[in-house]
């Protein structure tokens, strides 16, 4: 089979295509014919080798997210079929719960092998169904970015009808929080540097929007829209660049949820939360649990996945390019079959 390999990790070019033996389920295990992968920021912190935790062998199958058929069962599975559609959870070892001892070292694509490749050997309760209306292009972009939005809106303090959601940027998980937010009857405040990008977001359902280049300032916007009161819930993606300025954003006992850390900046007072009560909430993606309820929203409420752009196998380089750019809204997706 056709696979890729992290290769020597010194850059956007180090992925490397392979021959590889096919494999077999063992016990418990189901093999699936892959057919398609989405990426992820965190592929180029690590082929950038800046992803903060031990860097993977150069012969891993890198990329964590993943759609396909299940073509073969191995002995003892109970969970799924021949012919079953299905996608690969971010942390094989996190089923449900509060986060796993052990969920960072079995995280596919980076502590074990990934979904770049034609075909991939996964244990049966490291799956979910994906949404019958979804192809697989667009359940492959669910397994971090959205599973991570998800989280974000409800694994502390669950999002209620009526709140309001500040989202950061245009990537997957803020758009997945636009997506989900606007669905569970929320308000959205978007922000971008790009007005393009901003009338993405209002069409997607974003209440509000905020181009924070021309609005340096733009948690006094925030409070301004909010009469206020400021935001319930903040998609965090830039790290110490922008969290002083998401909690400026919030509401007292409101959630910030870090999820990226794009931008630079001044180490966080802590001043700034005792002042506000604010939750400041490290999110690692989430559990099997999580995405199951979430799959079951989407389906409610139909929602489908923003692809920016589509990518053959053999383009996966240009791929990673092309997130590297920034340029895109939503998912950058790799076509396997």
């Amino acid at each position: 089979m056709k696979a890729y390999e992290v290769g020597a990790m010194d850059g956007l070019s180090s992925w490397r295509q392979v021959e590889r033996a096919s494999p077999a389920p063992g016990l418990g295990q189901v093999l699936i014919r892959v057919k398609a992968v989405s990426l992820n920021y965190r592929d180029i912190l690590i082929v950038n080798r800046q992803y903060g935790f031990s860097d993977p062998s150069p012969d891993l199958i890198p990329v964590s997210d993943g759609a396909g058929e299940v073509i073969g069962i191995g002995e003892g599975v109970t969970r799924w079929k021949l012919g079953d559609r299905v996608a690969g959870i971010f942390s094989q070892s996190w089923f449900g719960g509060a986060q796993v001892v052990d969920a960072w070292d079995t995280t596919l694509g980076g502590a074990v092998d990934g979904m770049l490749a034609e075909y991939v050997v996964l244990h049966e309760n490291g799956l979910v169904r994906i949404p019958d209306h979804l192809t697989f292009a667009q359940a492959a972009t669910l397994p971090v970015a959205a599973v991570t939005a998800w989280n974000a809106l409800y694994g502390l303090k669950p999002l209620q009808p009526g709140q309001t959601v500040l989202t950061l940027g245009t990537g997957g998980v803020s758009i997945f929080a636009i997506q989900l937010a606007r669905a569970a009857g929320a308000r959205v405040i978007a922000t971008s540097s790009s007005s393009a990008k901003l009338e993405k977001a209002k069409a997607l359902g974003a209440h509000d929007v905020i181009n924070y280049r021309e609005t340096p300032e733009w948690h006094e916007e925030v409070r301004r829209l909010t009469a206020g009161r400021g935001v319930d819930h903040v998609i965090e993606i830039g790290g110490a660049g922008t969290i002083p300025k998401s909690i400026a954003s919030t509401h007292a006992g409101g959630v910030v949820s870090l999820i990226g850390v794009l931008a630079q900046g001044e180490p966080l007072d802590p001043l700034s939360i005792l002042g506000t009560s604010t939750v400041v909430r490290g999110i690692m993606v989430g559990s099997r649990e999580m995405f199951e309820a979430m799959n079951a929203a989407i389906s409610q409420h139909t929602i489908e996945p923003v692809i920016d752009q589509h990518f053959a196998f053999d383009q996966a380089k240009e791929a990673l390019a092309a997130l590297a750019k920034g340029e895109h809204v939503g998912k950058i997706v790799i076509d396997i079959a």
